[in-house]
């Protein structure tokens, strides 16, 4: 699979959490709804870091590869949390 394959996935991963989790936010505690506003941040960071990798995916250092994927990863496990907390 190639970085930009991965990249899309992980993106398309990511943005269905946050999708589920948007649905049930209404029903939230405002803990949660905090949590969310965090996270809504970082996900601007993520599809900013996303964009510029899937346009300079060639020259893309080691370094920023792992730092974006670090940041989906966290991301979609914080939108995991809440979409559990929501259930």
């Amino acid at each position: 699979m190639s970085l930009q394959d991965e990249f899309k996935k992980l993106s398309e991963k990511v943005k269905q959490y946050r999708d589920e989790a948007r649905v049930q936010l209404h029903l939230a505690r405002e803990d949660v709804k905090n949590e969310w506003d965090d996270l809504e941040q970082d996900w601007d960071r993520f599809r900013s870091r996303i964009d510029q990798m899937m346009h300079d995916a060639e020259n893309a250092s080691q370094e920023a590869r792992q730092t974006t994927q670090k940041l989906g990863e966290d991301l979609k496990t914080g939108y995991e949390n809440i979409r559990n907390k929501l259930k």
